[in-house]
C-alpha cells in the first residue's frame, strides 16, 4: 500500500487548498482520457490519486489515517502486521560489540549506529515541523560538556513519538453507535499507552546500560572526584587559614580592648580629681544618706557604726559629714562652710567648757545660761540623721511611786533627764553598771518595805545620771579638742 500523502505529492501537515491543487493537477495528468497511449497504468494511478483524495479531504477520515497510517503501511489492520523495528534486547550484551575503538566492530560504533536507527524511526513518525535533533552519540575522543553529556541527558528522559496503532484490538469504523466507539477508543488507548511505556523504559534501560560501560563517562567521573577532593583539600586549608587569622584578631582584639580600658580608667580618675577640686564635697550628702540606710539595716549594730564614724580620721564632727578619701576630706576642711561651723562649734564648746568649770549648786552640768545661749545661737542646717536623732524623745524616768505604792508616783526634774545623746549612746555601750528599774522592783506585800526600796531607786537613778553627764562631758571635751587641732 502506498501512502495517500506520497501518493498527491504533499506533506503531511499540507493544507485542504494544497490537497485540491496537488489533486486536481495529478488528475489532469493522470486521467485515462489523457493518457491513450497507456490507458492501464494511468487508470491506476489515477484510481490511488482518487483515493487518497476521498480520505484527506474528509477531516475524520484523515485524522483516523494519520493515527493508522504506520499500520497501514506496514501490513494493515487485519493481523498481518509485521513490526520491522530495531530489536534493542540484542545489543544489551557484551557480544555486541568488540573493544572500545572507533573501529566497525567498536563499541562507540555499534551503539551511535543502534541510536541512529532509533532517531529515524522517530522521525517517520512525526512531522516534519515536530521533528527535534536527537543528539549523536559520538566517538572514544568526544568531548564529554559538548557531546556526551547532551547525549545522556535526551536519551535517559526518552519518549517515543509513535503511537503504536497496529497494536490496537478494534477497528473504530466497525461500530454501531457512538458509544460502542468510545468504549473501542478507551481500549485501544489503553493498549496504544502500555506499549509506548514499553518502548520507553527498553530504551532508557539500554542507555543505562551503555553508560555504565562507557569509558569516557568513568574517565569524567573520575576526574570529578579528583576536582572534588581538591576542592574539599583548598576548603579545608582555608577554614583553617580563617582560624588562624580568627585566633589573632581576637588576641590581638583583647590586648587593644586591655589598653583601652586601662586609659578610661586613668581618664575617669583625672575627672575626678578635677570635680573634686572644683566642687569639694558635692557629693557628700548622697553619701550621707547611703550611711543612713545601711545604719537602718544593721538595727542594732547602728550605734556601734556611729560611734566608729565619729572617731574616724575621714568624719567632721563640725558638718557630721564622712569622706571616702583623704583628698575629699582635705577639700571640705578648705571650704568656707565648714570653716563656719567650725568657728560656731568652738564657741559653743568653749561656753560649755567655761560652765562646766564653774562651781555647781545641783549635779546637773549644763546650767539655764548655757541652754539660752544654746537656743539664742544661730540655727544651723540639719542632715537628716541629725533630724532623726532630735525627733528621739527624751526618756524619763518616772518609776516613783507613793508611799502608799499605789503608783501614783512623783515625776523626776525634767532638767535631770535632759542629757546628751551621744553621751547616752556611750553610756549604754560601756561595761559599766547597767541598771534598769525592771531589774530592781520586785513584789512586795509591805508598804514601808516598798517606799524604802523605790527611794533606793531614787538615789540609784540619781548616781546613774551623775555618771550620764561626766560621760557626756568627756565627750564635748575630746570633740573641743579635736576642732581645735582641725582649726590649727
Amino acid at each position: 500500500m502506498k501512502c495517500h500523502y506520497e501518493a498527491l505529492g504533499v506533506r503531511r501537515d499540507a493544507s485542504e487548498e494544497e490537497l485540491k491543487k496537488a489533486y486536481r493537477k495529478l488528475a489532469l495528468k493522470w486521467h485515462p482520457d489523457k493518457n491513450l497511449d497507456n490507458a492501464a497504468e494511468a487508470a491506476e494511478q489515477f484510481k490511488l490519486i482518487q483515493a487518497a483524495y476521498d480520505v484527506l479531504s474528509d477531516p475524520q477520515e484523515r485524522a483516523w489515517y494519520d493515527n493508522h497510517r504506520e499500520a497501514l503501511l506496514k501490513g494493515g489492520l487485519d493481523g498481518e502486521y509485521q513490526d520491522d523495528s530495531l530489536d534493542l534486547l540484542h545489543y544489551f550484551t557484551v557480544t555486541c560489540y568488540s573493544g572500545y575503538g572507533d573501529d566497525e566492530k567498536g563499541f562507540y560504533t555499534v551503539y551511535r549506529n543502534v541510536f541512529e536507527m532509533i532517531a529515524k524511526e522517530e522521525l517517520e513518525s512525526v512531522l516534519e515541523e515536530e521533528v527535534d535533533d536527537f543528539p549523536t552519540f559520538g566517538d572514544s575522543q568526544s568531548d564529554y560538556d559538548t557531546v556526551v553529556h547532551p547525549f545522556y541527558a535526551y536519551w535517559q528522559s526518552f519518549c517515543t513519538q509513535k503511537n503504536f496503532a497496529w497494536k490496537e484490538e478494534y477497528d473504530t469504523r466497525q461500530a454501531s453507535n457512538r458509544w460502542e466507539k468510545r468504549a473501542m477508543e478507551k481500549e485501544n488507548k489503553k493498549i496504544r499507552d502500555k506499549a509506548r511505556k514499553e518502548k520507553n523504559e527498553l530504551v532508557r534501560q539500554l542507555v543505562a546500560f551503555i553508560r555504565k560501560r562507557d569509558k569516557r563517562v568513568q574517565a569524567h567521573r573520575k576526574l570529578v572526584e579528583e576536582q572534588n577532593a581538591e576542592k574539599a583539600r583548598k576548603a579545608e586549608e582555608m577554614r583553617r587559614q580563617q582560624k588562624l587569622k580568627q585566633a589573632k584578631l581576637a588576641e590581638q582584639y583583647r590586648e587593644q580592648s586591655w589598653m583601652t580600658m586601662a586609659n578610661l580608667e586613668k581618664e575617669l580618675q583625672e575627672m575626678e580629681a578635677r570635680y573634686e577640686k572644683e566642687f569639694g564635697d558635692g557629693s557628700d550628702e548622697n553619701e550621707m544618706e547611703e550611711h543612713e540606710l545601711k545604719d537602718g539595716e544593721d538595727g542594732k549594730n547602728s550605734d556601734e557604726a556611729e560611734d566608729t564614724e565619729l572617731y574616724d580620721d575621714l568624719y567632721c564632727p563640725a558638718c557630721d559629714k564622712s569622706f571616702k578619701t583623704e583628698k575629699a576630706m582635705k577639700n571640705h576642711e578648705r571650704s568656707k562652710k565648714h570653716r563656719e561651723m567650725v568657728a560656731l562649734l568652738k564657741q559653743q564648746l568653749e561656753e560649755e567648757e567655761e560652765n562646766f568649770s564653774r562651781p555647781q549648786i545641783d549635779e546637773n552640768p549644763l546650767d539655764d545660761n548655757s541652754e539660752e545661749e544654746m537656743e539664742d545661737a544661730p540655727k544651723q542646717k540639719l542632715s537628716k540623721k541629725q533630724k532623726k536623732k532630735k525627733q528621739k524623745p527624751a526618756q524619763n524616768y518616772d518609776d516613783n511611786f507613793n508611799v502608799n505604792g499605789t503608783g501614783e508616783g512623783v515625776k523626776l526634774d525634767p532638767e535631770d533627764t535632759n542629757l546628751n545623746q551621744d553621751g547616752t549612746k556611750e553610756l549604754e555601750d560601756s561595761p559599766q553598771e547597767n541598771v534598769s528599774v525592771t531589774e530592781i522592783i520586785k513584789p512586795c506585800d509591805d508598804p514601808k518595805s516598798e517606799t524604802k526600796r523605790y527611794t533606793h531607786i531614787c538615789i540609784q537613778m540619781k548616781s546613774i545620771e551623775k555618771r550620764m553627764l561626766e560621760e557626756c562631758a568627756h565627750t564635748h571635751l575630746s570633740s573641743m579638742a579635736k576642732i581645735r587641732k582641725m582649726s590649727l
